[in-house]
């Protein structure tokens, strides 16, 4: 998906601010986004699975829903674009 002049410009305001960052907390936030978008996917994936190996009553529906809503969020954010 192209990016809108808008998004474009909120991706060079914040490339702009991480720049004024020492290099270690740069690297740090890096490192952690990384860790984050590497898991998340398969946690969201794994409470699925085991949510329906329980059954319709199964306790880990919300927890499942919860990750989901963070893999969204994480998806909005423009570090990934950044880092």
């Amino acid at each position: 998906m192209a990016m809108n002049e808008t998004k474009k410009a909120k991706v060079a305001a914040l490339r702009t601010e991480m720049r004024k960052l020492d290099p270690e907390t740069y690297q740090e936030i890096r490192q952690s986004y990384y860790k984050i978008a590497e898991e998340l996917r398969p946690l969201v994936d794994a409470l699925e699975k085991a949510d329906a190996d329980l059954g319709p009553d199964g306790t880990l529906l919300e927890e499942h829903y919860i990750f989901c809503e963070m893999l969204e969020r994480l998806n909005k954010s423009l570090l990934g674009g950044v880092v």
